[in-house]
């Protein structure tokens, strides 16, 4: 292992200022130095770029802070909702609004305490940045229908297209996965709202009986990924599996993913889950992993630091301690590459920075933030 020092571009200055070194390891792209951007956070869960290049960063027990471009880090921010911060549960996703300049507008979603119990919740506000920062005007758009969660398996990871509609992943909630095939429900699910949390009407399931109209796609377990491919515009996603069986699919408008009736993977205690791999009428994943690798955040890369790497799908993962590079033609997966596992973190969240670094959050009590460029 080779370690240098790396002084980020765009004014960001690595780990608070301080000159810490860079841990360097190889890639097919070359020598990738990762430096700390940021730390001392508890289960960072998402990163949001800033126009300024600072970073909106969520902590799982229910806080949102703005990272400076010297790393420090701000106050929790005020406003921000109550959150059911068990298990697996707490405050998750944030995306800024495409017209955030002119707006303010931020999409959080997060595990809202219900009963003793959560569901998933996504909600909308206006992040305040002058003084003390802060968000206002929260408003929920949207509250998961169906049984709720002791703690688990609540998805929680938001896109917004080009059209301003945002997708939102929702889990099944663990003890309650036969749910994710029940369309009068939210679990397991794939939703689609409008920024003010009305439905679309080319929704797939508008006007059908019995039916959640918010559903686009359906037959999910726990999706933590979801990212729109940039040339084609299609909504990939990737969800965890049990004891294997974790995929990477497209995602196509009313389509079922086949939860739990079809898989890859086995329950926990080692017991079937599935009645089959295939199953007609239920989608096949791009990718699986077997055995589990646990993936959580997403994206496609088209920057020019990486340029050997533009066009790949770069997913974290939690109990594999890895980050996953996916090659990428077409709808197809053609490779894969396994980097920083020396680093023996578990990678919740994976972003494209504006200065066309990779950024990470790992998933810890001592959780850092962590940008990857070429080491010089």
């Amino acid at each position: 292992m080779r370690w240098s020092v790396l002084v980020l571009a765009g004014g960001f200055v690595a780990g608070g200022g301080a000159s810490a070194p860079a841990q360097v390891f190889h890639s097919s792209a070359g020598d990738i130095a990762v430096h700390t951007a940021a730390k001392g956070l508890d289960h960072p869960w998402a990163l949001a770029f800033l126009p300024d290049g600072r970073v909106l960063v969520t902590e799982r027990p229910g806080r949102m802070r703005i990272v400076g471009k010297d790393g420090t880090l701000s106050p929790a921010l005020a406003g921000v909702p109550s959150v059911f911060a068990s298990g697996q549960g707490g405050l998750h996703d944030v995306v800024l609004d495409r017209a955030f300049a002119q707006s303010h507008t931020i999409y959080f979603c997060y595990a809202e305490p219900v009963e003793g119990r959560a569901r998933t919740a996504l909600a909308r506000a206006r992040l305040i940045d002058e003084g003390t920062a802060r968000i206002e005007a929260v408003e929920v758009i949207f509250r998961q229908a169906g049984p709720l969660s002791s703690g688990n398996h609540f998805g929680c990871r938001i896109v917004q297209t080009p059209d301003d509609n945002l997708f939102l992943t929702t889990g099944d909630h663990f003890t309650t996965r036969d749910q994710a095939q029940n369309l009068g429900n939210d679990l397991g699910k794939i939703i689609r709202i409008r920024p003010d949390g009305s439905i679309p009407p080319d929704n797939p399931f508008v006007g059908k009986a019995a039916t959640k109209p918010e559903i686009w796609s359906y037959g999910h377990r726990n999706p933590q990924g979801l990212a729109l491919h940039p040339v084609t515009g299609k909504l990939w996603e990737h969800e965890h599996g049990p004891r294997g069986g974790d995929e990477v699919n497209i995602i196509e408008k009313g389509k079922n993913y086949g939860w739990p009736v079809i898989g890859y993977g086995i329950d926990y205690s080692g017991a079937k889950i599935h009645e089959s791999m295939q199953k007609a009428g239920m989608e096949q994943p791009l990718k699986y992993w077997v055995p589990s690798i646990a993936p959580s955040g997403m994206a496609f890369y088209s920057g020019n630091v990486f340029a050997p790497w533009r066009g790949s799908l770069f997913v974290g993962a939690l109990a594999g301690q890895l980050l996953v590079r996916l090659g990428v033609d077409g709808d197809k997966v053609v490779a894969e590459e396994r980097l920083l596992q020396q680093l023996r973190e578990r990678i919740r969240d994976v972003r494209e920075g504006p200065d066309g670094a990779l950024w990470l959050a790992t998933d810890s009590s001592s959780g850092r933030i962590l940008r990857l460029t070429p080491a010089k």
